[in-house]
């Protein structure tokens, strides 16, 4: 017999399916539920690779540790990661099968991945109580529904009910919750049980008036207000949407441990991937995390972030057309820190031969570090082990990049020349131990008093962090209810909301 189910949507994305999904996740898994998460297709710059050398994105990893289970790849069979406005390349069950437009996507490719996405959620069915599915986007945009095949699409070959979560701190929720559903076809509006408030502020009694009447004229309930909280955007997914230019990384922390504050800047690079990277230095009491893109940002940064990126040639480009390029350049020769991760490594080196991502052959790079970088049109996922600075790193690999180091200190299969690190391991800084010791040469190089707190947990602080996901479900929302849909299917006889979409 298969295991319950529920569909997550939105009424927009970045609505908070992604860690309203967790958090049903974390409760249920609380509740002593064997409970997975699922995501038929993701759009995502920001990935994992699984143990057995899957990619997936990092929000399906997230979720699963939010379920205390490994992420696989049935729980994300279908990645997209943009590589320009107009294309991405496809990843299909963890591994890419080509580059494709979206037109092209949409013409025809997506639906015949239906039957994939159908078999992954059924083993997944198969095999535990119940799976916890995320939407994406909204399931309103009628323009796509003939070929969808992650929000109703799924929900109506899969039998799940549909739970719609709304930010309410953009405002128009109330308009948005009754337009998603009268944009649906009957036979779609029948799986929408209902609706989750999110990120809302202040008295709930304010509110109940409009649930009561969104009730009276949807005949749908709403599920539960969840109250809006900082720090809790973890493994967002995407970077090519949102313009992270002077943004400072949240994350709730203790004051300094000593005397100064450590200030990282991380150049927001085009198609930036991975960003998560520095999640782990924002959670260092007195560590200060902020997201920039002109050369006078690097100034009284005591360390600069060169993120990963899905179009490093690009970014190399980008660099170069806002001075950021020069300012790396001079800073390296300074002996001022600079942290190159996976493109950002690339950049850093003297030369790139790039038949694969860019098709732009031979590119001169900023000649900071002795490597010379070869794509390979087969992409590298591993998950390394090693040690760097005396403590052990764990870290993960994705790329079609294939370094040469010539000269340098060997650091994570990399290398370092005076304060300059490049690596192409995602997920280093998670190491605890590595992380003090990386940030105590920093601090010394910068000249800043400032101490690593020695009791500075990453996987703690995760663990924290989806706790508080799964106490907002427990404490904002009818769980009974929710556990009903899980197990029962949405309610019979929910009336049709016109005008619909045609069948």
């Amino acid at each position: 017999m298969s295991g319950g189910g529920l569909l997550v949507a939105g009424t927009t994305s970045d609505a908070g399916k992604s860690v309203v999904t967790a958090g049903i996740c974390r409760w249920l898994v609380r509740q002593g539920v064997k409970v997975a998460p699922f995501k038929a297709q993701n759009m995502s710059l920001n990935s994992f690779v699984t143990r057995e050398g899957a990619e997936i994105g990092r929000a399906q990893a997230m979720q699963a540790q939010a379920c205390r289970i490994e992420p696989t790849a049935l729980m994300n069979p279908v990645l997209l990661k943009p590589g320009s406005e107009q294309s991405s390349q496809v990843v299909l069950m963890g591994r890419p099968v080509g580059e494709l437009s979206a037109r092209g996507y949409h013409g025809g490719r997506q639906r015949k991945l239906l039957g994939t996405v159908l078999d992954c959620l059924a083993e997944l069915r198969g095999t535990y109580d119940a799976v916890i599915c995320e939407g994406a986007g909204s399931p309103a945009e009628i323009n796509l529904r003939r070929t969808d095949i992650v929000n109703m699409g799924i929900a109506r070959n899969a039998r799940l009910p549909v739970l719609v979560v709304g930010d309410i701190d953009r405002g128009g929720v109330f308009a948005s919750f009754f337009g998603t559903v009268a944009l649906l076809s009957s036979e779609d509006q029948e799986l929408v049980a209902g609706f989750l408030v999110n990120k809302f502020r202040g008295d709930v009694g304010l509110l109940e008036p409009g649930l009561d009447m969104l009730h009276g004229l949807t005949g749908r309930r709403t599920y539960g207000v969840l109250p809006f909280q900082h720090g809790l955007g973890i493994d967002e997914e995407d970077g090519l949407r949102v313009s992270l230019r002077g943004t400072v990384r949240e994350s709730n922390t203790a004051p300094p441990v000593g005397e100064d504050v450590l200030r990282v800047a991380v150049c927001a690079i085009p198609l930036m991937s991975n960003f998560t990277d520095v999640d782990a230095l924002a959670a260092e009491p007195g560590v200060v995390v902020r997201f920039v893109d002109r050369p006078e940002e690097l100034a009284d940064a005591d360390l600069v972030v060169i993120p990963g990126t899905r179009g490093t040639v690009r970014a190399l480009e980008w660099l170069r057309e806002r001075g950021l390029a020069q300012a790396l350049v001079r800073r390296a020769a300074e002996g001022r820190p600079v942290l190159g991760i996976c493109g950002g490594f690339q950049v850093l080196g003297e030369r790139i031969e790039d038949d694969v991502e860019s098709r732009a052959g031979q590119v001169e790079a900023l000649g900071v570090l002795p490597v010379r970088v070869r794509f390979a049109r087969e992409k590298t996922l591993t998950r390394p082990v090693g040690e760097a600075l005396g403590e052990r790193v764990e870290g993960y690999e994705i790329h079609h990049g294939v370094a040469s180091v010539s000269d340098g200190e060997a650091f994570l299969d990399g290398c370092r020349v005076g304060q300059t690190w490049g690596t192409h391991w995602h997920g280093s800084l998670e190491s605890d131990g590595f992380r003090r010791a990386f940030l105590r040469e920093v601090a010394a190089a910068a000249g800043r008093r400032f101490v690593p707190a020695e009791d500075t947990s990453f996987a703690a602080l995760r663990e924290e962090q989806l706790d508080r996901l799964g106490d907002l479900i427990e404490q904002h929302a009818d769980t009974d209810a929710l556990w009903r849909l899980i197990e029962s299917g949405a309610p019979q006889g929910l009336p049709f909301i016109p005008p619909g979409a045609p069948a």
